[in-house]
């Protein structure tokens, strides 16, 4: 018998409405996320990657359910939430937390780290004394001082504001913690050290990740499985192994082709891509990648692929796989 997966999203869509005209009256939608499916297993980490745009972030904040989608339901530890009451979301939020992307951004400038770690404390209930014993022992898992706990935001790096963001998404113990590019406003020579602090810590919490980003090389490094989306769909998905070294996707070959090899004696076959990505508010008929793939037939431009598997736990979107 399967394991109920930890996470679980089945046909998702967030279409956002744009008005047009003089008078705003006509309507049209940018498809964010368009009908995606995929499981997250407790334990794992599960990459997700593409370019700017594609739908990563509105995915993961689809799950926070920080927004509203349109059609498709969610599901954690079996249970639905895309239909839950604020109340109920945010009780139920104690289970999962987020990692922003800008480590400047997502941290208020105007309080101390301590009041920063502790809010969570306080909305779910933490007695005062356990609270301010947990900000100082959460401080020293994420490699800081217990005396950081009095300074503001200003006064840290970028790398350590990061670390005070991992820090408040580990107050409440959560089992999942979707990290939205933690890396990508980092300088290179910092990311490694956030990406095994992350790692670290998944093995002494067992945690579960979804971790988004755009650098494939880093996606390699932290994650189990991968999925890949182009403009509100996945269009393949398998386990890290497989998927860098027999990529099925069109889609996939090009992005793969983009990462260096550490290695000056080998060169990579690049695959340009032809145009710019198509409009989520007006996607191409069929196969939306179609329109940019060098292998399209007619039937890409008039039918929409499904996500099937072509091998054992390798799902791929393409009428010619």
């Amino acid at each position: 018998m399967t394991a109920t997966p930890l996470v679980e999203v089945k046909n998702i869509k967030k279409y956002f409405p744009v008005k047009k005209g003089i008078l705003g009256l006509k309507k049209s939608y940018v498809k964010a996320v368009d009908d995606v499916s995929f499981t997250i297993h407790k334990g794992e980490t599960l990459g997700l990657v593409g370019e700017s745009g594609c739908g990563k972030s509105t995915t993961g904040r689809l799950i926070m359910s920080l927004l509203d989608a349109t059609e498709g339901q969610i599901y954690f530890e079996g249970n639905e939430i895309t239909t839950l009451s604020d109340n109920e979301i945010r009780k139920a939020r104690r289970d999962f937390q987020m990692i922003f992307q800008d480590p400047y951004a997502s941290l208020n400038p105007r309080m101390m780290v301590k009041d920063i770690i502790n809010e969570p404390l306080i909305v779910h209930g933490f007695e005062p004394k356990e609270r301010m014993k947990r900000v100082k022992e959460l401080l020293e898992v994420v490699g800081l001082n217990a005396y950081h706990a009095d300074r503001y935001p200003h006064q840290f790096s970028g790398g350590q504001r990061q670390r005070i963001g991992i820090a408040r998404a580990l107050a409440v113990s959560p089992k999942l913690i979707i990290a939205d590019e933690p890396v990508s406003a980092l300088d290179v020579s910092i990311q490694s050290q956030i990406l095994n602090l992350l790692k670290d810590l998944q093995n002494s919490f067992d945690l579960t990740y979804l971790f988004i980003a755009h650098d494939l090389s880093v996606v390699e490094h932290i994650s189990d499985r991968v999925g890949v989306m182009y403009l509100g769909k996945i269009v393949e998905i398998a386990d890290k192994k497989t998927l860098y070294k027999d990529p099925q996707h069109p889609y996939t070959k090009s992005l793969l082709s983009a990462v260096p090899i550490p290695d000056p004696k080998l060169k990579r076959e690049r695959i340009i891509l032809k145009g710019d990505i198509p409009s989520p508010a007006s996607p191409p008929s069929g196969c939306t990648f179609h329109t940019r793939c060098p292998l399209a037939t007619e039937v890409c431009k008039k039918e929409v692929p499904k996500l099937r598997e072509t091998s054992d736990g390798h799902y791929v979107s393409c009428h010619l796989v």
